[in-house]
């Protein structure tokens, strides 16, 4: 394993700019610090830094590791300071990371149950792209990623999927917009404003292929990353809109709503991203059981 010691100098040798200035901060000899480096170098087989002059400047080799010496320090200074920060008995910490293509109804059903666990949970949450949650999770940084995918194959993270469920799609429309769509659905979407994901969005694709396979051909109004965004946009009426039909009557009921028709063979997926291939984290345990037997059940 790397001396973490010797790392520590080689990086406050790189920020502070040379031996000298690195030798004055840590209280201790210039010999001390550059023997120490010369063995975090041979250890690795690399050459560090190179001699310009009288001044150190970084290889290529030393900047990749003062990359990953900034890293390391960083959260080691976090945990430091979360440790300090709370006195005993202080609530446990739970950080998800939800992919911002996860509806805000849904990721809330599937983390309510960390809020009503019997010991205090103080939760974290953070919204991103699944790439660099997936980056968060693989440093522990993140407890756990909710996702509309499993982890891609494209994406070297060491985790593993575990699939909470999936749920057909519904059509909202507000009552005016649904008035003056005429027909039965689907076929009363023909020609009529729609709202829908962005391009590259998992359900977009699926909706595109059905609409195609049904021959139909609505007017497509408006495009969002942010599935909330969309739903404000369709309570003014501005389009037909998409949701999971796992939460159909929060959407009614929280936008004014109607829904006007349900598409089983579109089915929205969902997952708990962990680095557990068995989960034995009791919040994250929780979490996947409920949404596993309650919210997805049916």
């Amino acid at each position: 394993m790397i001396n973490y010691k010797h790392l520590y100098y080689f990086w406050a040798v790189a920020k502070e700019g040379g031996i000298a200035r690195a030798s004055e901060k840590l209280h201790l000899t210039p010999q001390t610090i550059s023997g120490q480096l010369g063995l975090l170098e041979d250890y690795l087989g690399l050459n560090l830094f190179s001699r310009v002059g009288r001044n150190l400047e970084l290889t290529e080799d030393g900047r990749l590791a003062l990359s990953y010496a900034d890293e390391i320090f960083s959260l080691g200074g976090e945990l430091e300071e979360v440790i300090q920060q709370f006195p005993k008995g202080r609530p446990q910490l739970f950080r998800v990371g939800v992919a911002d293509v996860v509806p805000k109804s849904i990721a809330h059903r599937i983390l309510e149950p960390a809020l009503n666990m019997p010991e205090a949970i103080r939760m974290v949450c953070r919204e991103s792209s699944l790439d660099s949650l997936l980056a968060e999770l693989a440093i522990h940084r993140l407890d756990l990623v909710i996702a509309d995918c499993p982890i891609p194959p494209t994406v070297s993270t060491r985790g593993f999927s575990h699939k909470l469920g999936e749920c057909p799609v519904s059509f909202f429309a507000s009552k005016p917009l649904a008035d003056q769509l005429k027909g039965d659905f689907p076929h009363n979407l023909d020609g009529a404003p729609i709202l829908l994901p962005s391009i590259g969005n998992q359900l977009r694709g699926a909706i595109d292929r059905w609409l195609d396979k049904n021959r139909i051909r609505p007017r497509l109004v408006a495009e969002f990353d942010d599935s909330a965004l969309m739903k404000v946009f369709g309570k003014q009426g501005a389009g037909v809109f998409i949701a999971p039909s796992a939460i159909e009557k929060e959407v009614e009921r929280q936008y004014q709503t109607l829904a006007i028709g349900r598409v089983e063979e579109v089915q929205e997926r969902f997952f708990a991203i962990s680095i557990e291939r068995r989960v034995q984290h009791p919040v994250v345990s929780a979490v996947v059981d409920t949404a596993r037997t309650q919210l997805f059940a049916n």
